[in-house]
């Protein structure tokens, strides 16, 4: 299960860029013209029950030339999300919602903001669909183990499957290391990644007029540069724009234009001919893996104390991300003791921990979802003091690792667990209406989805192509008024990292989610506890009615 491991110069390239920018191999036939399209029902424990989800995968062959690659590569899936009492069809829903996930994320990200609009469309009358797409990369992760855990009901089968050679009815986790596998990502770039979005849509809606009528297309973070590419893209003579009635960004901005100029280059030093986007800690395949097998043993067993960590094996990468993760400051960090092993959480704690805006040192992956609670919190002032937060001219510090004061558990003698959204009350660090998101429903989300939350493997031609795109890209970037053509609404978290913060496109209505931050966008309860209805849902449903 090793990974690659750059150099320190690259490797501290690579986490800047990586911070900012947002079975076996078969030599795979040419294309062909097979459509073959699956449907099928996702199980899911929301309390949502009114809304039911789906997997749905279509034939959609990369070039040959590509490469050898997994056959599931060659399959384009979303997870569909509708009314369980609306038409089946989707093309006879009032609305469809189209997204495109940010870096280093998949399908599974949206299941909160779905289920949270399609909901409240149908308790006004209105049947919408929210479709989540996955992107190619996401064909090389195995879900073998978390699968398995989730039916029986016990999250150590998944790292016994992952970290402990057991099979799972006769398979063998191969390890996280794909370097023989995934060579095609790297022409997995903004090109493919379009055209992907434009087949799919085409072969689900193909009445043009359908799309045109009732398609918006939109995306979070990356996923709403993604967008803006795919607005003014030219597919054969056929403008992207005409394929959709309007656009969206969640923490974002629709454009083309880069969030940071000249970062381009960068990334391009970052993945030295490597076509995955990872980091030696921290960002790799297998840390993106143990956000969901920590949302597993929160959703499986959450009150067990000190469980995941206790079961997981002594892993270098692994320890060293929670060194990074959890010190308290650059003396903890050196030294690393105590351990964040020494401590006693309950899998919803460390759950918390990971995530929570006053606890994840990185912007880009922090939620607020409650606060701990059962034993003495200090002040985190790690990777920097707290107090540097509110230093004119270091509000950048804020953009890297969030707004907010960070705390961590100071006591390994105590046993702590965790006060959800709804639970909190005010102190130093936070207050009730600054949580927004249901802890529950975040592991719920991280774990459950048939196409989950994180991308293990995410193309770094698509952040190059991103942030400082060839002719390959500019090339086809022919409707430039494509994102203008439609109406634009602009999801802004309050307290995120502002890559919604840019000039946005004309005709675009601006909204601010107040305390949300950049994952909140998506995993913000339904019920707020100022008493209103979630903020980006609400929003989302107004916007694509009034249009």
């Amino acid at each position: 299960m090793s990974l690659r491991h750059p150099t320190p110069q690259t490797t501290l390239v690579r986490a800047v860029a990586a911070i900012v920018a947002v079975g076996g191999l078969a030599v795979v036939p040419p294309a062909s013209a097979d459509t073959a399209r699956t449907e099928t029902p996702v199980v899911s424990s929301s309390p949502i029950t009114s809304v039911t989800e789906s997997l749905v995968t279509i034939a959609d062959p990369l070039p040959a030339s590509d490469g050898a690659r997994p056959a599931a590569c060659d399959r384009l899936s979303y997870l569909r999300w509708r009314d369980a009492a609306g038409p089946a069809e989707s093309a006879q829903a009032d609305r469809i919602l189209l997204a495109q996930p940010g870096i280093f994320e998949g399908a599974g990200a949206f299941d909160s903001v779905a289920r949270n609009t399609v909901a409240a469309a149908a308790a006004q009358g209105e049947h919408i669909e929210f479709w989540a797409l996955d992107r190619r990369s996401n064909c090389l992760e195995d879900h073998t183990g978390e699968q398995a855990a989730l039916k029986a009901g016990d999250p150590h089968i998944a790292i016994d499957y992952y970290y402990r050679s057991k099979q799972v009815d006769g398979q063998t986790f191969a390890g996280f290391d794909k370097t023989s596998q995934d060579g095609f990502l790297g022409n997995v770039g903004m090109a493919q990644t379009v055209q992907d979005e434009y087949d799919l849509i085409t072969h689900e809606l193909p009445d043009p007029a359908v799309r045109q009528s009732k398609l918006f297309c939109g995306g979070h973070s990356l996923g709403g540069i993604i967008t803006g590419y795919f607005a003014e893209w030219d597919f054969a003579g056929t403008a992207g724009a005409d394929q959709c009635a309007g656009w969206f960004a969640l923490d974002s901005v629709v454009s083309t234009q880069a969030p940071i100029p000249g970062l381009g280059s960068m990334v391009s030093d970052a993945s030295a001919g490597d076509p995955v986007l990872e980091l030696p800690a921290v960002i790799n395949p297998e840390t993106m893996s143990l956000l969901g097998l920590s949302g597993l043993y929160a959703r499986l067993d959450p009150t067990s104390t000190s469980d995941l960590l206790s079961y997981l094996p002594v892993d270098s990468n692994v320890d060293i991300t929670l060194r990074l993760l959890f010190s308290q400051d650059w003396a903890h960090f050196i030294s690393g003791t105590p351990s964040i092993r020494d401590f006693h959480f309950t899998n919803q704690a460390a759950l918390g921990a990971l995530l929570d805006n006053n606890s994840m040192p990185l912007g880009f992956l922090e939620t607020s979802v409650g606060f701990a609670t059962g034993g003495p919190i200090g002040n985190k002032d790690f990777p920097v003091p707290n107090d540097w937060l509110n230093i004119p001219g270091f509000e950048f510090l804020g953009k890297l690792v969030g707004t907010d004061p960070k705390a961590i558990p100071t006591d390994p003698s105590a046993h702590y667990d965790w006060l959800d959204y709804d639970q909190v009350t005010a102190n130093s660090y936070t207050s009730p209406d600054k949580e927004v998101s249901d802890i529950h429903e975040l592991a719920r989300s991280l774990s459950e989805a048939p196409l989950d939350f994180t991308e293990w493997y995410f193309p770094a031609k698509l952040a190059f192509d991103s942030l400082t795109p060839g002719t390959d890209v500019t090339s086809h970037v022919t409707h430039t008024d494509g994102i203008e053509r439609h109406p634009t609404l602009q999801v802004t978290a309050g307290s995120g990292v502002g890559l919604g913060s840019g000039t946005p496109p004309a005709n675009t209505t601006q909204v601010i989610a107040p305390y949300y931050h950049h994952l909140d966008v998506l995993t913000a309860a339904p019920a707020q506890n100022n008493g209103k209805p979630e903020t980006v849902s609400t929003n989302l449903l107004t916007f694509v009615l009034s249009h």
